[in-house]
């Protein structure tokens, strides 16, 4: 029996390949040096996509491939995927919700921790022998601080629930109010100056583009540490940059930026910024789940099963 072709747009882990191999015919597009060859070759074989949120899929691919029957997006952000263009070509897309949420929160944490104690400033202070000269500046606490948080889904909730632990009082901003013990705001920019740590994890998408806007950043209140585990889209990315240029606020930890890889490099030389490559949910027992999830919304699709978690 021949197997179903499939597509893979973005680098997958060799165990998700490997996985892939067992019942479909892969095809990796992101190896390939003749990607226009791959997909005229597959035009008759291909009937599924995978991709990944910073990659995603466009209508002129779905057009390249008229017998793709769905688009499994590997990760939880989907906002490069076309989905209208799924839509109008009756293409399912599904995504990864969930068996990252943890992962993301802890990275979001670790951002904030990172920028509050200047935990890679301390590491250098001991490495270049600062420490047998002077002791290092003290930083700020996070414990009791007021966090803001922008989107208030899976991935906000968990992070505030850490964020309970910290005995921090918790605020967030979102377009309605939720059945939660927490201040909200409608905009990031009547929250930003109630809160000290300004913390982003809405979803990415059109919907949120510009989200957190110059108003918002503008408002924080000096001394405000702002981090960012949800898509660099969401931002203003000048404003924060002229925010943090201008010192108005202490500190940013970034996991998302415009144009990554390649980032402004303005970021590189401020010794206030904590930067990572888009990785929050980036550790082997993360990524082998959402691998299998993926999957088996793969073979759910093609045994004729309800779609595990579908996005449209």
């Amino acid at each position: 029996m021949t197997k179903p072709g499939v597509l893979v747009v973005g680098e997958l882990q060799p165990w998700d390949i490997e996985a892939l191999m067992d019942r479909f015919d892969v095809h990796l597009y992101y190896a390939a040096e003749d990607k226009a060859g791959m997909l005229a070759r597959g035009r008759d074989t291909i009937q599924a996509i995978v991709t990944k949120g910073e990659v995603g899929c466009d209508a002129a691919m779905m057009d390249a491939l008229p017998h793709t029957r769905i688009i499994a997006n590997y990760g939880v952000g989907y906002d490069l995927v076309d989905i209208a263009a799924a839509k109008a070509r009756g293409i399912p897309v599904t995504n990864t919700p969930d068996v990252l949420t943890e992962e993301v929160a802890d990275m979001a944490f670790a951002l904030l921790l990172a920028c509050a104690r200047r935990i890679p400033a301390g590491d250098r202070w001991v490495r270049d022998g600062s420490w047998k000269k002077a002791m290092m500046p003290l930083q700020t606490r996070v414990w009791g601080k007021r966090m803001g948080i922008v989107g208030l889904g899976r991935i906000g909730s968990a992070i505030a629930r850490r964020a309970e632990a910290f005995r921090m009082p918790i605020a967030y901003s979102a377009r309605q109010r939720k059945d939660v013990p927490y201040d909200w705001y409608p905009t990031p920019a009547a929250m930003a100056p109630h809160v000290d740590v300004f913390m982003v994890s809405a979803l990415g998408g059109p919907t949120t583009k510009g989200l957190v806007d110059k108003a918002a950043i503008d408002a924080l209140k000096p001394g405000a540490i702002f981090c960012n585990v949800s898509r660099g889209t969401v931002v203003d990315e000048p404003a924060l940059i002229a925010a943090l240029r201008e010192r108005r606020i202490a500190a940013a930890g970034l996991d998302v930026f415009l144009n990554e890889p390649d980032i402004d490099p303005e970021f590189l030389g401020f010794d206030h910024v904590v930067l990572q490559p888009h990785n929050a949910s980036g550790t082997v027992e993360t990524r082998k789940d959402m691998g299998r999830l993926m999957l088996a919304n793969l073979e759910a699709q093609f045994d004729g099963k309800p779609l595990l978690t579908r996005v449209a």
